[in-house]
């Protein structure tokens, strides 16, 4: 037996059960699946303890002894085995509150064992909750290594008797008695240029470290050859997508555009908005249809770089369109759409849930017909009944927060596939994009327009709230608006912290009408009365928007001045940053205020911490990445998607940089791995398939 394919079902000791248990809980099926299933840490095994040498600053141990008595307790409903373990110095206890069946028909009395595992001290008694348990006789393993593996576990894998040891000994096995040699998978002249060690060696000092700089090497070696097969497959799809010829050529710059740019653009754009711009008309210039990513942080001017790359599309006989997740957002990229053409003859309609049936009618005739150049929407855009005469481009406002299903449909509305241009105003960790969005291209505006004076940030608790309402009050009498944002709508049992509806009541207190008037807003209003309250606050009827975070993307309110943020410690750094991006959008000098109780978590300290010290939204977001990991930073439908084996986005950049540069130079000189030193890379990846969903997410 030497294929890495097969089922582990040919190991000893793996019956049907625990193999139906490996793949459910690790999915576990094949050999190369369990030689993937990476320690998460080690221990030294190198020392035995005597019971007597045992002391309370002890983490793990191990023991040899032997258990003489198994009691059985019942405690509050709750049992738990209780075994007296012994060596010639003294007795601990062993403690087990599940797996009560399996331990008592495998457990011998008065025979030797070695015991692992973390040692308490309670009521003058030491004990060790569910140790790992090895007969003496059986313990051959330990004595070719001091390191041991520590595995993943879930409670149904020991419930079920799938210990560390039993995973170590699967794995051995294979090792020990099949497979004496790995087939190396990277390319001779990257071993010698990082001086890996080879395949073989790392597999098996993974498993069973000689040494911690045995370990380190395998460990190094490793994640670059993640990252490499990795990377390696996202360079290759975009290099083929690129190839094709299946996109609009926009060959032209015409009257839309340069009227525009000479003649009504009000403002001097930034150096980054005019690079982005050069890096868009290429695209769109060529034969292939762009997939570009524009990131910019909040308030860097991407709906201006938007609207001119739609002015190309024009330019060359094609509508555009920009789809957004919310009305509200929608409505404002209309607004300042409409209003940008003003001056140069165009027709901007929108199209939302909202739109009543007699004005989506002749709207959608309009534009089938071509007589509509560009179509503001939700996801009312990708509605069957919605046809366009020739749509050019496609732009999508956070994009992350539309589902793949609805953002393929979008591009299905043509022949050919409109080119793509996807907006973030949530910066994204450069390692991260290059590997969630790596088939993209990526621009990003990283500097302000001119005037925008940076937002002050302070970290207030409860006990200063009084300073902080007459800071609003000073505000609001030189004419600015204050926005209150609230974690929730209604009050919870679960959590003690502020809700929307007590602060609305609570501010109406201190701030009476008729000389104040506030606005409320929340998600579970009717979108009748959301556009009503948002009018009001917009147009200066009220000074102060009590909302929740459905104010977090998107609306412009130049004369908004202060955003007061409640519970702060209960948002994500994520969050907070967009939420502190709606204050700042005119000159005058704005201010962020991040409400607590008294005590907050160190980890929440660390996000308060940071909006204080930085508006730069990139810093923010490489603080969020080590704080959360990729998964979570990426939104709901995004988590899991890079479910790496052994290699990790955040600690590892330097790694995933050489692998990445590496597989460049690879595709830059053998971009069909036909050399014969590149043949043992294609075959590997022909061998390990597609890392799934990578790509889909965009385009």
């Amino acid at each position: 037996m030497n294929g890495l394919q097969k089922s582990i079902i040919y190991l000893n000791g793996v019956g049907p059960n625990r193999q139906k248990i490996l793949k459910e809980e690790f999915g576990i099926s094949t050999i190369q699946d369990l030689l993937n299933f990476f320690p998460n840490r080690y221990i030294d095994r190198g020392r035995f303890y005597k019971i007597n040498e045992l002391t309370n600053s002890n983490s793990e141990i191990q023991i040899i002894g032997s258990i003489t008595k198994i009691i059985k307790s019942n405690t509050n409903n709750k049992s738990k085995l209780i075994a007296k373990f012994e060596d010639d110095t003294g007795i601990i206890e062993l403690i087990w509150f599940r797996g009560h069946k399996w331990i008592g028909s495998n457990i011998k009395i008065h025979t030797p064992y070695v015991i692992f595992g973390k040692i308490n001290y309670f009521n003058g008694i030491f004990s060790m909750a569910h140790p790992e348990m090895e007969l003496l006789k059986d313990f051959k393993i330990k004595k070719r290594v001091n390191f041991n593996s520590v595995y993943p576990s879930t409670e149904k894998s020991i419930n079920s008797g799938i210990t560390q040891n039993i995973i170590r000994k699967m794995i051995y096995e294979y090792l020990n008695n099949y497979d004496k040699n790995f087939k190396e998978n990277l390319p001779n002249n990257l071993i010698e240029k990082f001086n890996f060690i080879s395949k073989n060696q790392a597999v098996r000092n993974i498993h069973f470290p000689k040494n911690i700089v045995c370990l380190n090497n395998s460990i190094e070696r490793l994640k670059f050859e993640e990252f490499f097969y990795l990377q390696l497959q996202i360079l290759i799809k975009n290099r083929e997508r690129k190839k094709k010829i299946n996109g609009y050529s926009f060959s032209k710059i015409g009257n839309y555009f340069n009227s525009f740019f000479h003649e009504h653009l009000s403002f001097k754009l930034t150096s980054a908005q005019i690079n982005v711009i050069k890096e868009i008309r290429k695209d769109l210039g060529s034969r292939y249809q762009m997939n570009r990513l524009l990131q910019g942080d909040v308030g860097s001017g991407k709906t201006i770089v938007a609207y001119m790359s739609m002015l190309i599309s024009l330019d060359n006989g094609y509508q555009s369109c920009l789809m957004a997740p919310t009305e509200i957002l929608a409505q404002q990229h209309y607004k300042v759409i409409k209003k940008l053409s003003d001056n140069i003859g165009l027709t901007i309609d929108i199209l939302t849930g909202s739109v009543s049936k007699s004005k989506r009618k002749p709207l959608l005739d309009d534009l089938k017909l071509g007589k509509i150049d560009i179509l503001i929407g939700t996801h009312a855009l990708i509605e069957d009944p919605v046809v366009f005469k020739n749509l050019g481009l496609a732009i999508i406002d956070e994009q992350h927060r539309f589902g793949v299903a609805q953002r393929s449909l979008l591009w299905k509305k043509n022949l050919l596939p409109p080119n793509i241009l996807v907006m973030t105003a949530t910066p994204i960790p450069r390692t991260l994009a290059m590997s969630l969005y790596g088939d993209l291209d990526i621009s990003l505006i990283d500097k302000l327009p001119p005037g925008r004076k940076p937002i002050k940030t302070f970290h207030r608790t409860d006990s200063k709230r009084l300073s902080v309402l007459k800071f609003i009050k000073d505000e609001i009498s030189k004419g600015n608006q204050i926005y209150i944002v609230y974690p929730l709508i209604e009050e919870s049992k679960k959590i003690d912290f502020k809700d929307l509806m007590d602060g609305f009541e609570s501010i109406s207190r201190y701030f009476p009408l008729p000389k104040y008037k506030i606005s409320i807003l929340h998600g579970k209003m009717k979108n009748n009365d959301k556009e009503y309250e948002m009018k009001r606050f917009l147009e200066g009827q009220t000074q102060i928007m009590v909302a929740t975070t459905v104010i977090e993307v998107g609306v412009d309110v130049p004369n908004a001045s202060v955003m007061i943020i409640e519970s702060s410690e209960r948002f994500g750094l994520s969050q907070l940053h967009q939420l502190r991006g709606r204050v700042g959008r005119g000159n005058k000098q704005s201010y962020c205020i991040l409400m607590t109780g008294n005590k907050v978590s160190n980890d929440s300290k660390l996000r308060i911490d940071t909006m204080v010290k930085t508006n730069n939204g990139f810093e923010i977001a490489d603080v969020d990445l080590k704080m959360r990991g990729p998964g979570n930073i990426m939104g709901t439908q995004q988590s899991g998607l890079l479910k790496l084996k052994i290699a990790d986005l955040v600690k590892d950049q330097d790694i995933m940089i050489n692998a990445r540069n590496s597989v460049i130079d690879l595709l830059d000189d053998d971009e069909n791995l036909e050399k014969n030193e590149n043949q043992i890379v294609k075959q590997t990846l022909a061998e390990i398939g597609t890392y799934k969903n990578i790509w889909n997410y965009i385009s």
